[in-house]
């Protein structure tokens, strides 16, 4: 039983490995797109002026667990401290970035007492630095 071939028989295509090739390079496709950069010559205009940028001064104040407080190569007490930072602030500049390391046993009420008396001289920028 031979069977012959026919122009009216309907063959079933298998587009199985079609698809399989094509979402391969789909996928391929949608991984290097990201990487490709496109660059253009732009010639850029000349600036009227440049201006350097300053990056404030920083000050560096510590304060050990028997509560002296470090301000440079100065040593000061804790009871003492907001009068002398106060007379020695004039050499600073008030737009100077101030950071506070305290230890961590002493009480919350000293390290706010020193946070105070900084602020109270004249210095807003103030961060409690951590580890």
């Amino acid at each position: 039983m031979s069977r012959e071939f026919s122009w009216d028989d309907c063959p079933d295509l298998n587009i199985t490995p079609l698809m399989d090739v094509m979402l391969v390079l789909m996928a391929i496709l949608m991984v290097t797109a990201p990487t490709i950069t496109f660059q253009e010559q732009i010639n850029l205009p000349q600036g009227s002026k440049t201006v350097k940028v300053i990056k404030p001064k920083t000050l560096t104040i510590r304060m050990d667990k028997n509560k002296k407080i470090y301000l440079k190569n100065d040593t000061y007490g804790l009871d003492t401290f907001a009068d002398d930072f106060v007379n020695h602030s004039v050499k600073f500049d008030k737009n100077s970035e101030i950071y506070i390391y305290a230890d961590e046993t002493l009480q919350y009420k000293n390290v706010m007492f020193l946070l105070k008396s900084v602020k109270a001289a004249g210095f807003e920028k103030v961060s409690l630095i951590t580890e």
